[in-house]
């Protein structure tokens, strides 16, 4: 068993206007990372596109028309304040959405024991119908809801770890009780939702907001408290990460204290969880991180939990 790397080079090719964070250069130091000495060896696997009929499971017919019809031939468009395409937009975010098809299908088949997805746009703030925050299309969603309706498993637990909370994820499995989400995130912060009390329909919520400026105390509280217990009560065929570093005590665009240290502990955990509860089975998906040297150091130990855990 291995850990599977998913890219896809039209990651490239979401150009954002200048200045704006979720940058090309993002994706260009994670390339650095994957090529080290530690990474270069895993599998690569190259993100197919997703179908509408794919994009379709977690969003509505009419909005995924509605984000075609609105990629530019040139120039940008905003779909908001934050969230823009450029001509290779559409290209990336079908292929950013496809790496998780790809990347839970490797882990169901037996092909890898986990897999980590590189790509860009981010994806856990689109909602059903709304882009935002940077997102056109849910990543996660899309691979947990073609793990339960297209491979056949049953319960699915999705921890985001981001520090912006994941609203576009918790939007479509509000319902949904085999899916349990959990989040750790700043707050107050954008989006402004993942209060505690917010739980789903079938309490398969369960979020755990963070103070600004609290450290690695809180969030393993957090974790153990809160996330782990959630996960583990669910009993799932299959773990996935919204892995975004942005909680990183370097980020500009939140005010929590993580080290790479951090995000190691939790990843351990998340695969402690997964090793007693599915076989292994992990899909972690990149979503924020926007300090290029913070983000680098927390992914390297990101993978490298995720290396050992696969091996």
């Amino acid at each position: 068993m291995t850990l599977q790397i998913i890219t896809h080079p039209s990651s490239h090719e979401h150009v954002t206007p200048p200045g704006h964070p979720e940058r090309v250069a993002r994706i260009e130091r994670i390339d650095e990372v994957l090529a080290g000495d530690a990474f270069a060896e895993l599998p690569r696997a190259e993100a197919p596109a997703a179908t509408d009929a794919d994009l379709i499971r977690p969003h509505s017919e009419r909005y995924v028309q509605g984000i075609v019809a609105a990629a530019p031939s040139d120039g940008w468009v905003s779909l908001d304040a934050d969230t823009h395409m450029s001509p290779g937009s559409l290209n990336a975010a079908r292929h950013a959405a496809g790496s998780n098809i790809a990347a839970v299908e490797a882990v169901s088949k037996g092909d890898a024991r986990a897999a980590f997805c590189a790509v860009r746009p981010c994806g856990h703030h689109a909602e059903r119908e709304r882009a935002m925050g940077f997102c056109l299309f849910s990543n996660v969603a899309v691979g947990a809801l073609y793990a339960l309706e297209v491979l056949g498993m049953s319960r699915i637990a999705i921890v985001d770890f981001d520090v912006h909370h994941g609203n576009g994820t918790q939007d479509i499995f509000w319902d949904d009780d085999r899916v349990m989400f959990s989040s750790t995130h700043q707050m107050p912060l954008f989006p402004g939702t993942g209060a505690a009390g917010e739980r789903g329909k079938h309490d398969n919520i369960h979020n755990a907001p963070l103070r600004p400026l609290t450290g690695t105390s809180e969030m393993r509280a957090a974790f153990e408290n809160r996330v782990m217990p959630a996960v583990r009560a669910h009993q799932p065929d299959l773990v996935m990460i919204s892995a975004g570093f942005d909680a990183h005590v370097d980020d500009p665009l939140a005010n929590l204290q993580w080290t790479a240290e951090d995000f190691r502990w939790a990843t351990e955990r998340l695969c402690d969880a997964a090793a007693d509860l599915c076989d292994g089975r992990v899909v972690s998906t990149l979503e924020g991180g926007y300090d290029l040297d913070g983000l680098a150091e927390s992914l390297t130990a990101h993978l490298n939990v995720l290396k050992n855990h696969a091996a």
